[in-house]
C-alpha cells in the first residue's frame, strides 16, 4: 500500500536524512520547508521536511506533529541551505537550524509572539459621561483603531477609561500582534542629497542594469575610502526597489551597522519602503519580529551581519556585501560557512547581481576580477575630489618611546587638538597589558584552558582570557617563586587611554573596544558622540577602523602595527595592509587630507609602504608570487582538518592515523601535518590539525569525501571539523 512518506533533516549532528510515514490527519497540511515534531531514538527531536513522496511505509515511524501551518523554508531557500551543508561539510539539521531565529529551531518556544489590545468604535453616537472618555472616544474614533501603546503616546494612564468604553459598548477590544522595533525610539534620520561624480554614475549605470535585467553578474566596487561607496549601494537598492523586488544588504560586523541603517531609513523609509536589521546586537525577540516580517514579504531592504544572508526573502533583487574583504563573514565555530560566497552563490541561484565593495578587496575577490569572473567598477577619487590623508611611517627604531606613543605622534596630537580637531589612536589589543610577569624568575600567568597567557584588565582587576572567558583576580605575589615584583608588559587599549589621559589633561577620551560596548546601544553612543564632536581622542581596536564617517577627524594614530605582520598566517601581510589602509581612511574625509601616523620597527617591509601610499594594486602585484609559489589562495585551495580531545596522546594519534591514511589517497592534493594547531589547547580542548592543499579544487572535494568517510573510525573522545575555505588556522 502506497503511502506518503517524508523525508526529513534531524536537528542533530549527522549528515543523513530520515524517512517517516506521514499520517492522515496530516496528510493535506504537510508542506515541504515546514518543521515537524518527530520520533528519534528514545527522544524527540524537531526536524525539517525536505521532501514528500509516495512508497510503503512499512517500518517507518510517523510524524507527530505539525509546528508550522505555512512552510518556514521557500524552495529556494532550501536549495542554498542543502548546498552550503554538502559545500561546507555540515549537517543539513544544524545548518537550518542556524538559519532560523532563536525560537524556531526547537520544539520549545523560546520567544514570544507579543500581542497588544487594540480598540475599534462600535458606536460614535453614544456620549459617555467623563471628559477624559469623551476624548479618548473621539480620538479612537478619528483614527478609525488604534493600540493600547498608541494610544498611552496621546493620553496618560488610559486604561480605566478604556474599560469602562468597552462595558458601555462604545469601543470593542480586540488583540493584534506588536512588533518588536529596534528604531521605536529614533528619530527618522535626515537623508543627505548627494550629487554622483562620473566614477559613481558609471558604476550606478552598470549595477542598475543588470538589475534590469534580473540576471546573476558579480561587481566588485573597488573605491578608496571616502569614495562614495554606500551612495552608489543606496542608488543600485532604489533601482531594485523600482522593479517591486527586494535588496539584502550584510555588513560585517555590527558596529558597522548603525550608520548604513541611518542612511538607508533616510532615503527609503520616507519613501514608504520597510527596512528590518538582523544582527546579534538585537534582542531575540526583536530579531524573530524582523524574521517574521521578511518571511510575510512586509520588508522590501533587509540590512545584517554574516547570517542575513539566509534571510527568507523570495523576490530577491540585489546582495549588497560591503567590506567584503572582512574576515568576519566567516562563521569560526560550528557551521563554518562564507556569508561573502554564499552571496555570490544566492544569487545565481536567484538570478540577481552581486555587488561586493571595498577599498581593500579581498585577494580571492580581485583575483576573480583580474580573471573576468568579476566585473571591477572603480572609484579612484574621494567625493568632491578630497586629497587622500598623508601617511607618515615612524620608525621606531631610530625614535623609540617612553611609553606607548612615540614623540612625532604626541606632538600631532597636540596640534590637532589645539586647532579643535579630533583623534583616532587604533591599538588591536584590548586590555591593559597582555600579560603580567615576575620580573624575578621569569613566570608569567597562563589560562588553565587554554595555551595563551591571561590578559590583565586594570579597571575589573582581574586577569581574563579573550578565548573561553576565563577569569581571576591577580595574583599579590609570584606562585613560582614568591616574588613581589609582578609587572604588566606590553600595552593594551585600557593602557594607552591611561597614558594619553596623562599626557592631555582635561582632554575628552573615550575607548571603543568589546570591554566597553557589550551593552546594547553602547556602541552607537560612542559613535554619536564622535559625530556631535563630543570626543576628542577615540582609542580602540580595529572595530574603530571600518566603515564610520567622522567628520572632525583629521589625525589618526597606529599602534602595535609589527604584532599584525608577525602573526603565523600566510594572510597576515594582507590583512595588515588592509586594516592600516582602512583605519588611515577615517582621517580628513570632510575636509580632505589629514594626517595618519603609523608606528613600527619594520618601516621597509612592502605591506606599510603601500599603505601609506594606499595603492593597493603595488601591494597586490608584490604579494601574490608568494602565494603562486606556495600555491595558496587565490591561487589555489585550502581545507583545514582539525581534530579535538581531552587526551593530547589519543589526538595525536587520530591525526596521525588519519594523516596516513590521506598520504596514500590523495592525488593532486598536498597534506601538510599533522601538527598542533597554533593554540594548541582551546577551552580546555587539545587540538591538532591537518592541512590539505590543492591547486584544482575538484580533486580537494574527492579528497575531503574520503575523510568524511573515515570521520565514523575515529576513536570516542576525539572529534574532527572540517574547515573549508579557513581564513586563519588558528
Amino acid at each position: 500500500m502506497s503511502e506518503l512518506i517524508a523525508e526529513i533533516a534531524v536537528n542533530a549532528p549527522l549528515k543523513q536524512f530520515f524517512s517517516y510515514r506521514v499520517p492522515e490527519p496530516l496528510a493535506e497540511k504537510v508542506a515541504v520547508g515546514m518543521r515537524v515534531r518527530v520520533p528519534f531514538g528514545r527522544r524527540t527531536s524537531v526536524g525539517f521536511i525536505l521532501s514528500l513522496g509516495s512508497g510503503s511505509a512499512e517500518g517507518l515511524k510517523d510524524i507527530k506533529d505539525l509546528l508550522d501551518e505555512q512552510p518556514l523554508l521557500s524552495a529556494e531557500l532550501l536549495r542554498l541551505l542543502r548546498w552550503a551543508a554538502d559545500y561546507y561539510c555540515h549537517p543539513l539539521g544544524k545548518v537550518i537550524r542556524n538559519a532560523l531565529p532563536a525560537g524556531l529551531g526547537s520544539d520549545k518556544a523560546t520567544t514570544r509572539i507579543l500581542v497588544e489590545p487594540v480598540y475599534r468604535c462600535l458606536n460614535a453616537e453614544s456620549r459617555p459621561r467623563g471628559s477624559k472618555q469623551k476624548e479618548l472616544l473621539d480620538y479612537i474614533t478619528q483614527q478609525g483603531q488604534a493600540g493600547l501603546a498608541q494610544v498611552r503616546e496621546k493620553f496618560a494612564a488610559p486604561h480605566a477609561a478604556l474599560k469602562r468604553l468597552v462595558e458601555l459598548g462604545c469601543l470593542e477590544q480586540a488583540e493584534q500582534e506588536r512588533q518588536r522595533d529596534p528604531f521605536l525610539l529614533e528619530e527618522l534620520p535626515q537623508d543627505k542629497c548627494l550629487t554622483l561624480n562620473s566614477d559613481q554614475e558609471k558604476a550606478v549605470f552598470e549595477v542598475s542594469t543588470a538589475v534590469d535585467n534580473a540576471r546573476f553578474k558579480a561587481f566588485l566596487l573597488h573605491g578608496v575610502t571616502g569614495s562614495g561607496k554606500t551612495e552608489v549601494y543606496l542608488r543600485a537598492v532604489e533601482s531594485c526597489l523600482q522593479h517591486q523586488r527586494q535588496a539584502l544588504v550584510l555588513v560585517p560586523e555590527i558596529a558597522l551597522t548603525p550608520q548604513l541603517v541611518a542612511r538607508f531609513r533616510a532615503r527609503f523609509e520616507a519613501a514608504g519602503y520597510k527596512l528590518a536589521v538582523l544582527h546579534s546586537g538585537l534582542s531575540d525577540g526583536e530579531r524573530y519580529d524582523g524574521w517574521r516580517l521578511i518571511k510575510r514579504g512586509e520588508v522590501q531592504i533587509v540590512i545584517g551581519a554574516r547570517s542575513a544572508i539566509f534571510a527568507p526573502l523570495d523576490q530577491l533583487g540585489l546582495i549588497v556585501v560591503d567590506e567584503e574583504h572582512e574576515t568576519s563573514y566567516k562563521q569560526g565555530e560550528g557551521f563554518r560557512y562564507n556569508a561573502r560566497d554564499l552571496a555570490l552563490v544566492r544569487g545565481q541561484q536567484q538570478d540577481c547581481p552581486v555587488l561586493l565593495g571595498s577599498a581593500t578587496p579581498s585577494f580571492a575577490t580581485f583575483y576573480r576580477s583580474e580573471h573576468a569572473a568579476v566585473q571591477r567598477l572603480a572609484l579612484d577619487q574621494r567625493v568632491h575630489a578630497g586629497a587622500m590623508p598623508k601617511v607618515e611611517l615612524i620608525d621606531l627604531r631610530e625614535t623609540p618611546p617612553e611609553g606607548v606613543l612615540a614623540n612625532p605622534l604626541i606632538e600631532e596630537l597636540q596640534a590637532t587638538l589645539e586647532r579643535r580637531e579630533q583623534a583616532l589612536l587604533l591599538l588591536n589589543r584590548r586590555g591593559f597589558a597582555p600579560f603580567l610577569l615576575c620580573t624575578d624568575c621569569g613566570t608569567s600567568f597562563h589560562c588553565p584552558n587554554c595555551e595563551i597567557t591571561l590578559t590583565f584588565h586594570q579597571r575589573e582587576r582581574l586577569l581574563r582570557c579573550h578565548y573561553c572567558d576565563y577569569a581571576e583576580p591577580p595574583k599579590e605575589h609570584c606562585p613560582k617563586c614568591q616574588g613581589l615584583n609582578i609587572e604588566p608588559e606590553g600595552a593594551g587599549t585600557e593602557r594607552l587611554e591611561v597614558e594619553v589621559a596623562e599626557l592631555f589633561p582635561g582632554v575628552r577620551i573615550a575607548r571603543m573596544d568589546r570591554d566597553t560596548t557589550s551593552r546594547k546601544g553602547a556602541h552607537q553612543k560612542l559613535v554619536d558622540q564622535m559625530v556631535h564632536r563630543q570626543i576628542d581622542i577615540l582609542i580602540g581596536t580595529q572595530m574603530i577602523a571600518k566603515g564610520h564617517d567622522f567628520p572632525g577627524v583629521n589625525t589618526v594614530g597606529v599602534l602595535g602595527t609589527d604584532s599584525l605582520l608577525n602573526m603565523p598566517d600566510f594572510r597576515a601581510a594582507e590583512r595588515c595592509f588592509s586594516l592600516l589602509t582602512q583605519v588611515a581612511g577615517r582621517a580628513g574625509r570632510s575636509s580632505g587630507g589629514g594626517k595618519v601616523f603609523i608606528q613600527t620597527y619594520y618601516p621597509e617591509h612592502y605591506a606599510l609602504t603601500c599603505a601609506a601610499k594606499q595603492d593597493y594594486h603595488e601591494f597586490y602585484r608584490q604579494e601574490l608570487p608568494f602565494r603562486k609559489e606556495l600555491g595558496y589562495p587565490p591561487c589555489g585551495h585550502l581545507v583545514n582538518l582539525v581534530f579535538v580531545g581531552n587526551n593530547l596522546p589519543q589526538v595525536k594519534a587520530e591525526a596521525e592515523g588519519m594523516a596516513q591514511n590521506l598520504y596514500r589517497l590523495a592525488q593532486d592534493v598536498e597534506v601538510l601535518g599533522p601538527s598542533p594547531c597554533p593554540l594548541a589547547r582551546l577551552r580546555g580542548k587539545s587540538r591538532y590539525q591537518l592541512l590539505l592543499k590543492a591547486i584544482d579544487r575538484a580533486a580537494l572535494r574527492r579528497l575531503v569525501l574520503v575523510v568524511e568517510g573515515l570521520k565514523n573510525k575515529l576513536k570516542n573522545g576525539v572529534g574532527l571539523y572540517t574547515d573549508v575555505d579557513p581564513v586563519d588556522m588558528f
